[in-house]
């Protein structure tokens, strides 16, 4: 049992995903911080999920579990903040440095963390990928942070911005290139609807 007078930041240190804006070398017209894009990752990974286990019929994986690494995936940029990605994937040994720098802000705040907390937060944030099923939950929210992208850019071009015109191509053609069945489900029956007006998403 832990010391009732002990404080912990952990969550005071997530309320400042708020103040961490994505998309900086960008004009946006509407910024989005990483607090909103986390929920929306979280949202559209639970969907992929459910599409896995009842719509594809596959080997099903836990939604919930899903979602809650959905919720968390990007956390450490609390610490590192958002680095844009040509520069984080521009090679290997960037990303391999990047990757480095990720693994150690995780376990800064896994040390914001009660001792009993530690192993359920330590699955999240840095999780096993040995086991097959814990990678394809991992695999689905990677997908769901690349939809959440995508639909950024295709708001962005609605509002008749176009500097987000080829970062919405390339990254639609990812997406296309996993061959995810799920992603393809999402995109197909999902995505159209949020180019539509209040009136028409509503009947």
């Amino acid at each position: 049992m832990e010391n009732k007078e002990e404080l912990y930041n952990f969550y005071a240190m997530l309320d400042r995903m708020q103040y961490i804006q994505r998309w900086g070398l960008m004009r946006n017209t509407r910024q989005e911080n990483l607090k909103e894009h986390s929920f929306d990752v979280a949202v559209i990974a639970h969907s992929l999920a459910l599409i896995h286990n009842n719509i594809l019929k596959k080997d099903p994986v836990d939604p919930f579990l899903t979602m809650a690494e959905a919720l968390y995936h990007d956390v450490t940029e609390i610490i590192t903040g958002d680095m844009p990605t040509p520069i984080k994937y521009k090679n290997d040994q960037l990303k391999s440095a990047y990757k480095e720098v990720e693994a150690q802000a995780a376990q800064n705040l896994l040390e914001l963390l009660p001792e009993d907390l530690k192993g359920d937060f330590t699955e999240l944030l840095t999780p096993d990928l040995s086991d097959e099923k814990r990678k394809e939950v991992h695999r689905l929210v990677k997908v769901a942070d690349r939809i959440s992208a995508f639909l950024k850019c295709l708001m962005e071009e609605k509002a008749a911005n176009d500097e987000f015109r080829s970062a919405k191509e390339s990254i639609e053609k990812s997406i296309h290139d996993l061959n995810c069945e799920e992603a393809e489900y999402y995109l197909a029956h999902f995505v159209p609807p949020y180019g539509m007006t209040l009136d028409e998403i509503s009947k």
